[in-house]
């Protein structure tokens, strides 16, 4: 460990001894604090400055009676954390809270609702933007510039426009959008909003975004599709240049168990029949897909993907009409019929 990393990491946990020695009574006195610190009262006025910064309101006073003070409203257990890790921190809380491992999500939640509460003023307005700008369906994403994330979380938060550079075939282009949410897949980041120069919804991806800044021209709200849903068809089913629709003979929760959320979009249909919205390079790969699952199913749309189904299972019991006995199967067949004479 080098000396600089050291002696900032000394720095920090003496500032947080300080924090925690101003949450356990009304008022220090300079000389006492430097005496609990082991440090000189001119680094504990430094430190002070310190917390001051971070957003902790502590007040000072002179004379008799006089010393240092933790303002009202700061009575949990101290956490410092800069800009940077509590932004991270928050991403990776929310990144947890629509993860599929059972119990995570609601553990995530738990833990971000704890650090709003312990974060000074100024940056639990960041983290709120954040979280209530985020929606998802999956966990365990490619990771993103949490910059990026809290610029669109802003801009979401504040209803402001947007803008960003992003790739359009061999080209880049600087798109101008009406941000609404930021949604969590599975694998990605997405962006939900309304592309002002196409005049329509679109969504976007996070980490192929440069150059995210926010204007202060402000827009006033259209009405806005489910942002999850919106985005998870879009993956599942639009980036794809062939979709089809399934009527598939199981429970909803049993086919979204089998099949991640960015490739397909299961809606229930009933307690035993749900509706696959999925999408492929080819038809004939959509329709493995969904004959893998292992279920009964029905081709709702397209109407050619119903004679592609015929034409498959002609093909194949025309190949298994072909498939010959096994030597030993005939060996055992005939044991059999000369025992029965």
């Amino acid at each position: 460990m080098d000396v600089a990393s050291g002696n900032e990491r000394g720095t920090t946990e003496r500032v947080l001894t300080l924090l925690g020695l101003l949450q356990q009574r009304q008022i220090w006195t300079g000389p006492e604090l430097a005496g609990r610190l082991g440090v000189t009262p001119r680094t504990v006025r430094r430190d002070v400055e310190r917390l001051r910064t971070l957003g902790y309101p502590v007040h000072a006073s002179q004379g008799v009676g006089g010393g240092y003070r933790l303002g009202p409203g700061q009575d949990l257990p101290p956490l410092l954390l800069d800009d940077q890790e509590a932004i991270a921190t928050a991403v990776s809380l929310l990144a947890g809270s629509g993860d599929a491992v059972a119990g995570a999500g609601d553990a995530a939640l738990r833990a971000l609702t704890k650090l709003d509460q312990v974060l000074p003023t100024r940056l639990r307005h960041e983290v709120r933007a954040l979280s209530g700008s985020v929606e998802s369906f999956g966990g365990g994403r490619t990771p993103v510039d949490p910059e990026v994330l809290m610029t669109l979380a802003r801009a979401c938060r504040d209803e402001v426009e947007a803008g960003f550079d992003y790739p359009s075939g061999s080209e880049v282009r600087r798109r101008r959008v009406e941000p609404y949410r930021l949604v969590a897949s599975d694998r990605r980041w997405y962006l939900l909003s309304y592309d002002l120069d196409r005049d329509d919804w679109r969504s976007f991806r996070v980490d192929r975004m440069t150059d995210a800044s926010a204007r202060t021209w402000r827009f006033r709200p259209r009405t806005t599709p489910d942002a999850a849903t919106y985005v998870q068809e879009g993956v599942a089913s639009r980036v794809y240049p062939h979709q089809a629709r399934f009527l598939v003979h199981a429970s909803a929760d049993t086919v979204r168990a089998q099949i991640p959320a960015s490739a397909a979009v299961v809606r229930r249909r009933g307690n035993e029949l749900c509706e696959v919205l999925s999408g492929a390079a080819s038809l004939d790969a959509v329709l493995m897909h969904v004959l893998l699952l292992g279920h009964d199913f029905e081709v709702l749309d397209p109407p050619e993907l119903g004679r592609r189904c015929r034409a498959l299972a002609e093909r194949l019991l025309s190949a298994g009409a072909t498939i010959s006995p096994a030597p030993d199967m005939e060996r055992g067949m005939s044991r059999d019929h000369a025992g029965a004479d």
